[in-house]
């Protein structure tokens, strides 16, 4: 297959917050990016909304029910065969979900980890920098309040 003939995928992310410290991950389990920690996300189906495939990726990868909040950014990594358009999220679990995350589906682990401990995880490219915006945004529009958080 040529490059020319390689078409974007649309994906979404969830940056699902349990309170201002810790965030849902998921070790990829699928390449690209396999053995890498990430937010919980995945490519849409067709004619699925994104509210719903934010729902969708974030149950089948961690089993985690989650209160979508507001959009945060758009990604768009490329790699050697794959090119995503990804539109990130903000979330909290639900009021009637579990708390403790079950990997599933392409997700090899799941957890919630907390922010400082990102330095002992392999992250994926640039995450880091989209987290710091995440927790400034969640902080801004109130969703912190509505995960409980103090």
């Amino acid at each position: 297959m040529k490059r020319q003939d390689i078409k974007p995928t649309l994906a979404v992310g969830c940056f699902v917050f349990n309170g201002r410290d810790q965030l849902l991950m998921i070790q990829r389990g699928k390449s690209p990016g396999r053995g890498l920690w990430t937010i919980p996300g995945g490519g849409v189906e067709y004619g699925e909304t994104l509210a719903a495939a934010c729902r969708r990726e974030v149950m089948e990868e961690t089993g985690i029910d989650i209160e979508l909040g507001e959009m945060l950014t758009v990604f768009e990594p490329m790699f050697e065969d794959f090119h995503y358009v990804i539109i990130d999220y903000l979330a909290v679990p639900s009021a009637t979900s579990s708390r403790i995350p079950v990997a599933g589906d392409d997700a090899s682990d799941a957890r919630w980890v907390a922010v400082d401990e990102f330095d002992q995880l392999s992250l994926t490219t640039d995450l880091l920098p989209v987290v710091e915006q995440a927790v400034a945004l969640a902080d801004a529009t109130g969703l912190f309040d509505l995960s409980g958080a103090n």
